[in-house]
C-alpha cells in the first residue's frame, strides 16, 4: 500500500463518510484512495471552507471531520477555521501536504515551517517523516481530537510519503544514472538511496488498529452530590446550556430528555439552540440577563462566563455551578461556588437520574416565561413598522412560519443573524449551527456544506448577512457541482449594519460600513444554481416556498432579500 491508500484506511477505519479538500499534488494521492473505498471526496474553492466544512460534520456526527489540503497557503489559508474549531472545541483532522522528506527546508515549491505556523491553535500535530509512521500519526490524531476537550489536530505528510516507493525512487533516482560521474554526485546518489532506504525501512507490512472511542468524564461523586444538595435547596435556578454539552450527537435526545426531567428553565446557546423544539415551556429566550441578576442558582454547562454572560458580573448574587471540560473555562471571570471538570452531557444525564423531577418551580417559570411573552409581543409589533425596504423582523417571521421540522440553519453574519437568532425558532436538536465564541464571519458556505451532506433530506437554510456572503458565496459552484440542495437568504440592507449601528453614533461617521444593493441572485445562477430576487414583502411567502422547492431538488439557490432598517438591534454589542 501506497502512503495514501494507508491514511484513506484510517479514515474509513474511524467512520469516515466524507473528505474535504482543495486538490493539489502533495495530496492526490490521498484523494484517490479516499474516492477508491467508498468515501465521498467534495472539493471546494477556497481551503478555509473544507474545515469549516468538517467541523459542521463534527458536530452532527460526533466523528471527527476531516480535511485534506495542500502545502503552504493551502495550509495557511485553513488558520481561521482551525481557530474557529479551536475555540468551538469542534473535533477535526486537518492533513497538509508537504515537498519531499529529503527537500525540507531547501527551497522546494510551498515549503514553509508548517508545524511552526499551525501548531499553536491546534491540540496536537505530527510530522512523519518515515512511511512506517504514518498510520500511527493518523491514528493518534483521531484519539487525540476526541479525548478530553475536543478539538483540531494536524498532521502534515510528505509527498513521498503519498505515492508509491517505486514511482518516488525512479523520480529522484533518473538523474543520478549517467555515465563519468564525479566524486561528490557519486556521494550524492548515495546518500539519496540511503535516504529513502530509510523512508521507506520497516513499511512493507502495514498494521492498523482498531479505533477506540473516547470515554465521557463524569463527575465524582461527591461533586453530584454537592450540586444535587444545592439545587434542592433552589427557589430560582437556572441552568444555561452551551455547545460544549452537544458533543455527544449520537446521544443527544438522552440530553433534550434529562432537560425537561430536571424541570428548571433553560436557557440555550450555541449549537445547543433547538434542544427543547419550538416553545418549550422551560425554555427561555430573552431577558436572560435580568433571569441571571435574580437566579439563585445557575448552572452554567459547557459555557463559560466570557463576553456572552458580561463576564459573569450579572452572576454575583446568585451561587454559581461551573459544569466545563475544560479547566479554564470553569473559572474563567467568575469562580463558581462548585467548579466541576467533566462532560455537561454526562453531569446533566446523572442529574436527572438522581434528582428527577425535583422541587417545583412553576412560580419562578410562570414569571421568566411572561417576560418572554411580552418581549415576543414586542418583536411582534416591531416586525409591522413601515420601513425603507421589506421589515428584518417580518421576514425572518415568514422564514420561520415555513420552517419545516427536521430543517437546519446555518447562522452567517452580525446584525441579520443575530435577528434570525430572536425571531426563527430551530425545531429540535443539532439544527443550528453558528461559528462560536470566535464570532468567524465566513463560516456559512463550509458549514452549509458539511450539514447537508449529513442530512441530505432535511431543508437547509443558509442566513446570510450580505457582508459576510462575500467570504463564501462563490461556493455555490461547490453547491452546484455536487447537487447539494441549500438555501442561501442573504438578507441584503447593503451594509455593515452591526458595525454602523455603533460607528455612526459614537464617531459620526459611516466610512467602510456601506455596501451596495449588490445582485446577489445573479452570483447563484452564474455559479450554476438559482437565483431569485425578493424585494417585495408580500411576495416573501412564495420566494421562499419556491426556493424550498428547488433546494429539494438539489438545486442551491440564492435568496437576495432586500432589508431595511430597524432600531430592533440598536446599541447591540459590534466588537
Amino acid at each position: 500500500m501506497d502512503g495514501g491508500s494507508r491514511v484513506a484506511q484510517v479514515f474509513k477505519n474511524h467512520g469516515v463518510s466524507f473528505v474535504f479538500t482543495l486538490v493539489g499534488g502533495h495530496i492526490s494521492p490521498i484523494l484517490v484512495a479516499s474516492k477508491a473505498l467508498g468515501m465521498r471526496v467534495i472539493d471546494v474553492r477556497h481551503e478555509v471552507n473544507a474545515v469549516f466544512a468538517a467541523d459542521a460534520v463534527a458536530r452532527l456526527t460526533g466523528v471527527p471531520g476531516v480535511a485534506v489540503v495542500t502545502a503552504g497557503p493551502g495550509v495557511t489559508n485553513t488558520i481561521t477555521a482551525i481557530k474557529n474549531a479551536q475555540m468551538a472545541q469542534s473535533p477535526l483532522v486537518l492533513i497538509g501536504g508537504a515537498p519531499p522528506t529529503l527537500l525540507r527546508g531547501r527551497g522546494a515549491l510551498q515549503d514553509i515551517d508548517q508545524l511552526a505556523v499551525i501548531k499553536p491553535i491546534v491540540k496536537w500535530s505530527a510530522r512523519p517523516s518515515r512511511l512506517a509512521d504514518v498510520i500511527p500519526a493518523i491514528e493518534e490524531a483521531f484519539r487525540i481530537a476526541q479525548e478530553g476537550v475536543p478539538g483540531p489536530v494536524f498532521v502534515e505528510l510528505a509527498i513521498d510519503l503519498l505515492y508509491s516507493e517505486e514511482q518516488v525512487r525512479s523520480e529522484f533516482t533518473k538523474k543520478l544514472e549517467k555515465e563519468n560521474m564525479s566524486l561528490t554526485e557519486q556521494a550524492t546518489a548515495l546518500a539519496i538511496r540511503a535516504h529513502f532506504k530509510w523512508v521507506y525501512s520497516f513499511s512493507a507490512d502495514p498494521q492498523f488498529d482498531h479505533p477506540t472511542t473516547a470515554i465521557p468524564r463524569g463527575p465524582t461523586g461527591g461533586d453530584l452530590d454537592q450540586a444535587i444538595k444545592t439545587l434542592k435547596g433552589a427557589k430560582r435556578p437556572l441552568v444555561v446550556l452551551g455547545s460544549q454539552a452537544t458533543l455527544r450527537a449520537t446521544e443527544i435526545t438522552k440530553l433534550r430528555d434529562a432537560i425537561k426531567s430536571l424541570g428548571i428553565p433553560v436557557y440555550l446557546s450555541g449549537m445547543a439552540r433547538g434542544l427543547l423544539g419550538k416553545d418549550h415551556p422551560l425554555h427561555m429566550r430573552h431577558k436572560r440577563r435580568n433571569a441571571l441578576r435574580e437566579a439563585d442558582v445557575v448552572v452554567l454547562c459547557g459555557v463559560p462566563a466570557d463576553f456572552r454572560l458580561d463576564y459573569g458580573s450579572h452572576l454575583s448574587q446568585c451561587s454559581v455551578i461551573g459544569v466545563n471540560l475544560s479547566k479554564e473555562d470553569v473559572n474563567k471571570n467568575r469562580r463558581p461556588e462548585l467548579g466541576i471538570r467533566c462532560d455537561p452531557h454526562t453531569f446533566l444525564l446523572q442529574l436527572a437520574d438522581r434528582l428527577g423531577k425535583g422541587a417545583s418551580f412553576v412560580d419562578w417559570t410562570a414569571r421568566l416565561q411572561g417576560r418572554d411573552d411580552e418581549r415576543n409581543a414586542e418583536i411582534d409589533e416591531m416586525a409591522k413598522a413601515e420601513t425603507e425596504h421589506q421589515n428584518p423582523l417580518a421576514l425572518c417571521q415568514t422564514v420561520d412560519e415555513i420552517l419545516a421540522d427536521d430543517s437546519i440553519l446555518i447562522g452567517d453574519g452580525g446584525d441579520f443573524v443575530a435577528t434570525v437568532a430572536y425571531t426563527v425558532q430551530p425545531r429540535g436538536p443539532l439544527c443550528w449551527l453558528d461559528p462560536g465564541v470566535f464570532g468567524t464571519l465566513g463560516v456559512g458556505a463550509g458549514f452549509a456544506l458539511g450539514a447537508k451532506l449529513v442530512r441530505p433530506d432535511a431543508d437547509l437554510w443558509l442566513m446570510y448577512g450580505d457582508g459576510a456572503s462575500g467570504f463564501s458565496l462563490m461556493e455555490m459552484d461547490t453547491f452546484a457541482r455536487h447537487g447539494v440542495g441549500v438555501i442561501a437568504l442573504i438578507g441584503n440592507d447593503a451594509g455593515w449594519t452591526q458595525i454602523e449601528r455603533d460607528q455612526v453614533v459614537i464617531l459620526k461617521d459611516d466610512v467602510a460600513c456601506r455596501l451596495t444593493f449588490m445582485d446577489y441572485h445573479i452570483v447563484g445562477k452564474a455559479c450554476g444554481g438559482e437565483g431569485l430576487l425578493l424585494k417585495d414583502a408580500s411576495r416573501a411567502k412564495s420566494v421562499l416556498k419556491k426556493a424550498v422547492k428547488l433546494s429539494r431538488e438539489g438545486k442551491p439557490v440564492v435568496v437576495n432579500a432586500w432589508i431595511g432598517k430597524t432600531d430592533f438591534r440598536k446599541g447591540s454589542l459590534s466588537t
